[in-house]
């Protein structure tokens, strides 16, 4: 990419665009295009058609969609589709008809089937059913893919997917019921260090596996893939390992400083068992990530920390 591109990275406030226009400015590329939600409704396909004709972006980052943990995915499942659905067609659309050089498409590690085998490698996309809980987030992210894919064999249009494992960091949602695991538990323990609470208790047996990743380590492969890979097949993005539920629990215990028990609730569902991404391909490319777990959650408790007013505090 030229340094001068015209760059629009869709989702710019949320935890991945926000880190993308932080790492994209770090590498020198300053000419960023970003609209927020009330500037710009992405569901909107007149809108966003207008959009993209009025500033034709030379590089797209679709780091727009609508997320959440496992009780938001299993509460508003037409919600998930729909709006992750209509976001992609306008964006991946508009921007190939509009002479877009380059797209990059960002999924979730949830599109690979529930009893993968581990750890999981990009081939094994679609090779069996997926996870109950999220399957309507999942299945508009897989046709994000497919679509990418069939606009490159189609038109010969630029567009590659990447797929990155749990993120968390800077910028995080924080949000009581509808965060992911990372931001609800450091929020969960903030709240029982403040209280004093003795005990907090924590979705499911404890015992699921998860892999976690910075999320300006991912932002960093964001731009290492759009200055070095174009291909038609998704690419895994993580850390290389895992770490069951109630030790990563233990470890934003310690980070938040709590000193109580933790519970577990086995009554809750775990989610799919384990979720492992072999990374070898963009390791074998010459990324790799810089951040340890305990590094970030202390950064991800401290931005908690610093941006409490926006979750009601």
């Amino acid at each position: 990419m030229d340094k001068n591109s015209l760059i629009y990275v869709a989702g710019h406030r949320g935890l991945v665009g926000s880190a993308i226009c932080r790492a994209l400015g770090r590498a020198g590329y300053e000419n960023l295009l970003v609209r927020t939600h009330a500037e710009l409704d992405l569901c909107n396909q007149e809108a966003v058609r207008s959009f993209f004709a009025q500033h034709r972006p030379s590089v797209v980052i679709l780091a727009a969609a609508k997320v959440g943990g496992i009780h938001a995915n299993s509460t508003y499942p037409a919600e998930f589709i729909y709006e992750n659905l209509q976001i992609q067609n306008n964006v991946i659309d508009s921007a190939y008809r509009n002479d877009c050089k380059k797209l990059l498409f960002l999924g979730s590690s949830c599109i690979y089937p529930k009893m993968c085998p581990q750890p999981i490698k990009e081939e094994y996309l679609l090779t069996g059913p997926l996870e109950s809980t999220n399957d309507a987030y999942a299945l508009a992210k897989i046709a994000g893919i497919k679509m990418c894919q069939a606009y490159r064999k189609q038109y010969g249009f630029d567009a590659i997917s990447a797929m990155p494992t749990n993120l968390y960091g800077p910028g995080d949602n924080y949000h009581p019921t509808n965060s992911h695991v990372i931001p609800a538990l450091i929020r969960r323990f903030h709240e029982a260090k403040v209280t004093g609470a003795k005990s907090v208790a924590i979705w499911g047996t404890g015992n699921a596996l998860r892999e976690f990743l910075y999320v300006d380590d991912m932002a960093e492969a964001c731009v290492f893939l759009l200055e070095s890979y174009s291909d038609s097949e998704h690419v895994n993005v993580g850390c290389g390992s895992d770490i069951s539920i109630i030790d990563i629990a233990r470890l934003i215990a310690k980070a938040v400083d709590y000193e109580g028990t933790i519970d577990t609730d086995p009554t809750k569902p775990d989610g799919t068992p384990r979720k492992l991404m072999d990374c070898n391909k963009i390791f074998s490319m010459g990324w790799k990530p810089r951040v340890g777990l305990k590094e970030g959650l202390r950064d991800a408790y401290n931005d908690f920390l610093q941006n409490q007013h926006k979750w009601g505090y």
